[in-house]
């Protein structure tokens, strides 16, 4: 009678199993059925552009992409500055997004520092403002050296706008009448080639030339837009 009990009690045990082993293959059937991946590579390399970077190449490679327009040369240029942070100082005193110094807003009309750390707006006006103005100045420059090679770059409008920006247009004017003859650097070691360099062949047509302007803030949306 013993034996037959415990033969018995094996009988929902196998059950069980058998029941357990179907349901967990059918289970997996139907999971395979709904998530299956047909013709996606599962096996891959990091694509060179996800690696670590050098410091040299932050600059350069962490930008989103933006293009070759007005809004990508001013973002270019100021995350290349600050990494566009408007409320950056660095230890010359330099400031905002751009790196402005006091003397050029005096210059440019904004004599408020605070406000122009605080006030995002103003500093891409006073941007504008400043680009223009070095527009006019280096005017026949632009037409007379774009298109030309100086020290193995060529010579574009934008490239020469940036240099201006980091240099000053009398630097620029002649580092491109030397054909490269009197270089410039900063304090940073960063030069005039570098520049010419790095943002050459952005479309700034839409900076007009102005001699003396001042920052109007009336005019912010269409410097932003």
């Amino acid at each position: 009678m013993s034996k037959k009990i415990v033969k018995l009690s094996w009988l929902p045990v196998l059950a069980g199993s058998v029941f357990f082993s179907f349901s967990t293959k059918k289970a997996a059937d139907l999971e395979i059925e709904g998530f299956t991946t047909p013709n996606l590579e599962l096996d891959y390399t990091v694509s060179p552009d996800t690696l670590p970077l050098k410091t040299s190449e932050v600059a350069l490679k962490a930008l989103p992409r933006l293009g070759k327009s007005y809004t990508g040369f001013k973002e270019a240029i100021g995350f290349k500055e600050s990494r566009g942070d408007y409320k950056s100082i660095n230890e010359y005193g330099y400031m905002g997004k751009y790196q402005f110094g006091k003397g050029t807003l005096n210059l440019l009309g904004v004599y408020d520092t605070q406000e122009f750390l605080n006030n995002p707006e103003l500093q891409e006006a006073t941007f504008y403002t400043n680009a223009s103005r070095n527009k006019w100045i280096l005017i026949r420059d632009i037409k007379r050296f774009v298109g030309k090679k100086i020290n193995g770059v060529e010579v574009t409008e934008s490239g020469i706008l940036a240099a201006a920006h980091l240099a000053g247009p009398g630097s620029v004017k002649k580092y491109l009448r030397s054909y490269g003859g009197q270089m410039f650097n900063d304090a940073f070691g960063t030069s005039i080639k570098y520049y010419m360099k790095r943002f050459a062949g952005y479309d700034t047509s839409f900076i007009q030339p102005v001699k003396n302007p001042r920052v109007d803030l009336s005019k912010i949306e269409a410097v932003n837009s």
